[in-house]
């Protein structure tokens, strides 16, 4: 496998650690900053903020504002909300014939031209667009390395910018847009269609639905309705920017647009690849490389058809197309331990999401879970599928990574060519199968999609930039409108009227907020108080849910009669304090010793901020050290800085603070320390890359100042080994990084 070189941690003792290169039509000459000045706007820095003496309006004032908020979270009558505004938005009418029969369909359509209009007219968004592309570099031992992240990062933003008319102000606009259907009935008998845009999650349209019939499903004249259908009442939401992307339009800072958005061509298709032209037979081989598709061979291919049907359908057939103008054309460019953010699963047999999220999650705790189940021994095709999960699980984590070096291209293109051998050999483990029914064809775009990713992060920047994943989530308050909002009819427009009230009412908040915080200030003046200043990451861990009433020192050495952690906790309390605040910088003259009622303060949560090393942002965990969470135990384990020089994952105990006289105030916490990595051990460790640690005996438990906590972790118990557990490298990009670096590629 290709080696992965985590990016050095920021430092300020580097002048200038990274290098932005400017497109040379921007006028920008390049730049070289330092960590804490990278990305950071002067504009947005220095320019005073706009402020509105009336930010509510179009309300009359501010309580008439307030009121409306209310009302629409409270989910009012129409009576109760007849000063809200009205409905701002289109329903057009897609009329389609089929059979010689005129169908009629209504689209919900907001233009997404006026949407991009707003964008840019509003005083808080306006300092933070980004227009022309740029190509940065890191600094590391020796050069400055190449990497992409943001879409202005990648070479696409970039050769659209070089296309463009050589004046003065021409530079891209970009927007992407993410339309599928989604279940808004519980039992799946209601759907919508919702078109959102990135960039706030707006709704800007509502696409019908063709509806399912049972004698004319699988027809060639059925499936074309459903594409002209779509692809007319797309058309509705494109009409504007389809009419300047040929005339040009000056509204700005800039003249001309760019919308992209990926399509899956029809899953039987001949060709179903929307960037290549791979045969349908041959999705599964990722080892294979096919031409590119280009816009003009399909525009070709449908003039062709039109004078000569015959040969028209043969040119269509061969591109995987169907005789359908393109609407893009007319734009010219379980037991799983808990952890946040992290779905769980009672059941998953016979159970469906319509969420992409849900299976993501899905797939990291079925891999876990399966390891002393499928074993190569139990089932020699179970065994075989794991190997193709595993696989699958380490691209997935490459992929989502928000920056991406030259190293960490060629590791994704590496694993590529292991998630290829180990798909084709699941197959063919497969089909010598007494099982019934397991899946043989794995020819369908989402498995061949992967061989195009590295080309469209160089092209886009990384891959979280263009994920529909987000966007899944941004049904559920769709959902949550049709059920309790709507009166279960035309529940299109009831939905949108709601979306609207809500989203116009974000947008007022957002300007009476940045009034608020700017008369505060004013206020203050000079006086601003400790909370108004960023944090740094020298006080990265703050605790939280404190116990009422504190605990005597003897108390909790008698919890040992329960729990061993806290066998000797008197003495080893008193033994780590008299050895460890010398290290920490305090002078003892006398050896310290504490009373029998000596008070403990317990906390119950912990808070780690800590710097992301794949692109040296702020990350929070949220860690529990609670034996009665929701009516659950829950202590979770985290990363520290055990010495200097070694780390060591650990699971919390107990976490407490306490005063020393004339010393002050300190934090620490009781832990139970997991030895260092123990592959060797086990065959399957080495087989599927797992990185395995043991608990040591829960007598052996010490103290750490909480300042040593890196992060939390992931660790997962491994039924068939007493104390030993399993480390979640895949649950975040940080974590996946952070266990590369640590073991020889």
């Amino acid at each position: 496998m290709a080696s992965i070189n985590p990016a050095p941690a920021a430092s300020a003792q580097l002048p200038s650690e990274f290098k932005t290169e400017y497109h040379p039509r921007s006028g920008h000459p390049t730049l070289f900053q330092p960590f804490d000045e990278f990305r950071t706007s002067s504009e947005v820095q220095h320019n005073a903020p706009i402020i509105d003496d009336e930010p509510w309006h179009p309300f009359r004032s501010r309580g008439d504002f307030e009121f409306s908020e209310i009302a629409i979270e409270a989910a009012l009558n129409k009576s109760q909300i007849n000063s809200l505004l009205s409905l701002i938005t289109r329903i057009s009418e897609v009329p389609v014939t089929y059979k010689k029969d005129e169908q009629v369909y209504e689209v919900h359509a907001r233009p997404i031209w006026d949407w991009a209009l707003d964008l840019l007219d509003n005083p808080l968004l306006a300092p933070q667009f980004v227009w022309d592309a740029c190509r940065v570099y890191k600094r590391n031992d020796t050069e400055f390395e190449h990497f992409f992240d943001e879409p202005w990062t990648g070479d696409r933003w970039w050769d659209i910018q070089s296309s463009l008319p050589d004046v003065d102000g021409a530079v891209p606009f970009g927007f992407v847009l993410y339309a599928d259907k989604t279940k808004l009935s519980s039992h799946g008998t209601v759907k919508g269609y919702p078109v959102m845009a990135f960039g706030g999650g707006r709704v800007v349209g509502w696409l019908p639905i063709v509806p399912e019939d049972a004698g004319e499903e699988g027809k060639l004249g059925y499936t074309m309705l459903k594409h002209v259908v779509w692809h007319e009442s797309f058309f509705k939401l494109l009409e504007l920017a389809a009419q300047y992307s040929k005339t040009g339009y000056s509204h700005k800072c800039h003249n001309n647009i760019v919308c992209m958005m990926s399509l899956i061509h029809g899953r039987n298709g001949k060709c179903p690849c929307p960037v290549c032209l791979v045969p349908l037979a041959e999705l599964h081989d990722l080892s294979k490389t096919y031409p590119l598709r280009s816009m003009e061979e399909a525009k070709e291919a449908l003039r062709v058809y039109r004078h000569s049907k015959a040969q028209g359908e043969e040119l269509l057939k061969i591109l995987g197309l169907r005789p359908v103008e393109n609407v893009f054309w007319i734009i010219s460019i379980s037991n799983f331990p808990r952890w946040r953010n992290l779905n769980h699963f009672k059941s998953v047999i016979n159970v469906s999401f319509t969420d992409g999220n849900k299976y993501q999650d899905l797939s990291k705790q079925a891999f876990y879970a399966g390891l002393n189940i499928l074993t190569s021994r139990a089932s020699q095709e179970g065994h075989q599928l794991l190997c193709v999960i595993s696989t699958y699980l380490q691209l997935d984590s490459l992929i989502s990574l928000n920056v991406h070096t030259e190293g960490t291209l060629a590791a994704i293109e590496a694993e590529l060519l292991v998630f290829d051998t180990e798909l084709k050999a699941y197959v063919t483990c497969v089909e010598s199968s007494d099982i019934e029914k397991l899946k043989l064809d794995w020819d369908f775009p989402k498995t061949h999609l992967w061989k195009h990713v590295v080309r469209d992060i160089r092209h886009k920047g990384a891959a979280h930039n263009y994920n529909t994943r987000p966007n899944e989530k941004l049904h559920g308050p769709l959902k949550d409108t049709y059920h309790y909002r709507t009166n279960r009819k035309d529940v299109a427009a009831q939905i949108l009227h709601v979306d609207h009230h809500k989203f116009s009412l974000m947008l007022l908040r957002e300007r009476v907020d940045m009034v608020d915080e700017h008369n505060r200030l004013q206020v203050l003046g000079d006086d601003l108080p400790d909370e108004d200043v960023d944090v740094t990451f020298n006080g990265h861990v703050k605790m939280g849910a404190p116990i009422q009433h504190p605990s005597s020192i003897l108390d909790l050495e008698n919890r040992s009669s329960v729990d061993r952690a806290f066998q000797a906790f008197w003495r080893k309390f008193t033994e780590f304090i008299n050895r460890s605040l010398p290290a920490y910088g305090h002078q003892l003259t006398n050896w310290i010793t504490f009373p029998a009622d000596y008070q403990i303060h317990e906390h119950r949560y912990l808070k780690v901020n800590y710097e992301l090393m794949v692109d040296w942002k702020q990350a929070t965990d949220h860690l529990w050290c609670n034996p009665q969470f929701h009516g659950l135990p829950w202590f979770d384990h985290a990363l520290i800085q055990l010495t200097v020089d070694e780390t060591i994952f650990v699971c919390l105990i107990f976490l407490f603070r306490c005063c020393i006289s004339n010393l002050g105030s300190f934090e620490f916490a009781l832990i139970q320390l997991y030895t260092a990595r123990i592959n060797s051990a086990r065959r399957t460790d080495r087989f599927f890359k797992l990185t395995r640690v043991k608990a040591v005996p829960r007598a052996s438990s010490i103290f750490v100042p909480l300042k040593s906590f890196i992060r939390g972790a992931l660790l997962v118990p491994d039924p068939e080994y007493q104390d030993e557990y399993l480390v979640v490298d895949h649950i975040d990009s940080d974590m996946f990084l952070r266990m590369k670096a640590q073991v020889p590629q």
